[in-house]
């Protein structure tokens, strides 16, 4: 567990056990102001909690590729919900960031994912949450390489990469470097391709990002064939 998933911990904990004390300033100190204070701590704890599951219904449909989880996009839809209500901008951000993302994967619905992906990278610009920035520019360039925009797809996928080597999010990295292969061998630029791929393949073998290992063989055997490779 990282030290931010650590703080995040510990502040859940916090919220429940300022909630139980407003309930007792509520019930034993006649506190007319108690009950609204705890049910905005409640209604973090429940954001946090939508977004997670959401993430790991997320997860589940990539390991498995079957049909859509039921509630993955209402869990997202939730948070963001929440999270404006809270005035919590960076949790916003990275819940809209998830519903964008569900059109778009789950979904294959490029033109609903936009305006979700858009507003998440401009909130999260706004208060400079770097990973998140990271995924929302990695997958808007993902649906300007979809569309043919070749020069925009590599301008927002640099982008993330030069985010998460800052935050030294390697696998991350890694995951782009392929998608940028992608768009080098679309734009005749083979032997930048190239490069990238063996780049990608390098963090992976340091990192131990196993996730993303066939990604890298698969943009191989692309970029070694004679057939235009496939978008990301």
């Amino acid at each position: 567990m990282s030290a931010d998933e650590r703080t995040d911990r510990i502040d859940r904990i916090d919220r429940i056990d300022r909630a139980r004390l407003l309930y007792e300033r509520s019930v034993f100190g006649g506190d007319p102001n108690a009950l609204p204070a705890a049910d905005r701590e409640l209604d973090a704890v429940e954001a946090d909690l939508a977004l997670a599951r959401g993430r790991v219904a997320h997860a589940r449909h990539l390991r498995h590729r079957g049909a859509e989880d039921p509630e993955e996009l209402a869990l997202f839809e939730r948070a963001v919900e929440l999270y404006r209500l809270l005035g919590d901008v960076r949790g916003e951000g990275e819940a809209l960031f998830w519903v964008g993302t569900f059109h778009q994967v789950v979904r294959s619905d490029h033109a609903s994912a936009l305006p979700a992906l858009e507003r998440s990278l401009e909130l999260a610009t706004a208060v400079d949450d770097r990973l998140t920035m990271s995924y929302a520019l990695r997958h808007l360039g993902i649906a300007a390489h979809i569309a043919g925009r070749l020069d925009t797809a590599r301008v927002r996928l640099e982008e993330s990469v030069r985010l998460r080597r800052e935050l030294g999010f390697l696998p991350g990295v890694a995951a782009n470097l392929v998608g940028l292969a992608y768009i080098a061998a679309g734009q005749d630029r083979r032997d930048d391709a190239l490069a990238l791929v063996e780049e990608a393949a390098a963090i992976v073998a340091a990192t131990g990002a196993d996730g993303i290992l066939s990604s890298v063989e698969e943009a191989r055997t692309d970029l070694a064939g004679d057939d235009l490779p496939r978008p990301l």
